[in-house]
């Protein structure tokens, strides 16, 4: 069986959950419902094997030139293949087509994102808009996660 890289539909929305929602049980990434999940499925992508959703990513977009790259999940079987850095790049493939020139993430591994691209930055260079998930972290508020940005070509 092989591994399916594309764009996420209806059918994905309870595997992604199930993905992303293990993760954050373990106070490692924002947990998402399943309408959020699906009100923003357009923004997903997602890895899959057989009928199994084993990654997604998701490219949420927050003002007039800035996304935020979320929900970044590759099921632990299946780490260490590459899954989460080729989904990076795949969604990081459809922001200019949107207009996106810059794109953020926070994160507790930054030098995961490096590879990738990404720098660090003062938090105070975001948008305040982009807090407002922050309230139902449970690390909130005393997040201990880094702002990292990317500039596309």
């Amino acid at each position: 069986m092989k591994h399916q890289l594309r764009k996420a539909n209806i059918s994905d929305a309870n595997g992604i959950r199930k993905l992303v929602n293990a993760y954050a049980a373990e106070n490692k990434m924002l947990a998402r419902s399943l309408s959020e999940i699906y009100e923003n499925i357009r923004d997903y992508h997602v890895v899959t094997y057989g009928d199994q959703v084993i990654g997604s990513c998701a490219l949420h977009v927050f003002w007039e030139d800035l996304a935020e790259l979320r929900s970044l999940a590759v099921h632990p079987e299946h780490r260490g293949r590459g899954l989460g850095q080729t989904l990076i790049e795949h969604v990081m493939s459809e922001a200019p087509a949107l207009g996106v020139k810059r794109i953020f993430i926070l994160t507790a591994i930054p030098g995961y994102f490096r590879r990738a691209g990404f720098r660090t930055v003062d938090r105070s260079v975001l948008p305040h808009k982009i807090w407002a998930e922050c309230i139902r972290c449970p690390k909130f508020p005393d997040c201990d996660e880094i702002a990292m940005i990317t500039e596309l070509g």
